[in-house]
């Protein structure tokens, strides 16, 4: 299940085209739940795409920068140690 919020958000749709309407203080936050199957890999020359899919084939991609990939594997290595999710 794809959920995606979007603030402040407003499009104008004119001939077939998305034209912005109003401020640029647009932001949005999506979410991806019931993953199917997730996979890391290259992205350019310095950075790592993790790609997450759900059964219904929504797809979320993060392209990250190798620190942050290395945080990412040491926080899930200390819920490995630490919490009963992966029991």
């Amino acid at each position: 299940m794809l959920n995606l919020r979007m603030d402040n958000f407003m499009v104008e749709l004119k001939d077939g085209s998305l034209k912005n309407v109003g401020p640029t203080n647009k932001k949005g936050t999506a979410k991806l739940f019931n993953v199917e199957s997730a996979e890391a890999r290259e992205f350019g020359d310095k950075r790592v795409k993790l790609v997450f899919e759900d059964e219904d084939g929504n797809e979320v991609q993060v392209a990250l920068f190798p620190d942050h990939v290395r945080k990412i594997a040491g926080e899930i290595e200390n819920l490995e140690e630490d919490s009963p999710v992966f029991e």
